[in-house]
């Protein structure tokens, strides 16, 4: 009888060392180094797409201020109150600057952090050397998430929503805290 009890105690125990250590194994490393690779070029893709969108949008917005300069065509409701207006639209023209500027310049850090996430993981054989690298990408998408968030331009939010997803899927590869909503 006491061997019996003896032996399923030691079973019992050897059962629950090896489906802890295999529990560890795959919280620690449930993706091969293929699959973060491609979880990285979708982030990479995502990141271009996004800043083809701002210089496109760069671009729309100076081709509809020198058409409208050319044309030359009155403003309704210029009058009286047009120092006031204007004052109004200029100070609204630089906050609306400053917002793409801190946009462009977040998607930029965003893109410099990828790039540089990219060349480290193709340098190692495990993709666990990288976190360093991958931090300061969550770093900079939290940034990019802050600008976006404040700003109200549809195009930009659907966008970021999409990169910020493989942003997040490729966090959880890393085991790191996902970009918050």
């Amino acid at each position: 009888m006491r061997l019996r009890i003896r032996t399923v105690l030691c079973c019992t125990a050897i059962f629950s060392a090896v489906s802890f250590f295999t529990i560890t194994f795959a919280e620690t490393t449930p993706f091969n180094k293929a699959q973060v690779g491609d979880r990285i070029r979708k982030v990479e893709n995502g990141v271009d797409d996004f800043e083809k969108y701002l210089t496109s949008r760069g671009e729309n917005a100076k081709d509809q201020a020198g058409s409208a300069k050319s044309s030359g065509a009155a403003k309704r409701g210029q009058g009286a109150n047009s120092a006031n207006k204007d004052a109004r639209k200029d100070q609204a023209k630089d906050q609306g600057k400053q917002s793409k500027d801190d946009l462009q310049n977040a998607m930029d850090d965003l893109n410099r952090t990828t790039n540089r996430l990219r060349r480290k993981f193709d340098a190692t054989a495990n993709y666990l050397e990288t976190k360093v690298q991958m931090e300061q990408v969550m770093d900079s998408a939290r940034r990019v998430n802050q600008v976006v968030g404040k700003g109200g331009d549809g195009q930009a939010q659907n966008l970021w929503k999409a990169l910020r997803a493989s942003i997040n899927d490729l966090a959880r590869a890393y085991n790191l805290t996902p970009v918050g909503a």
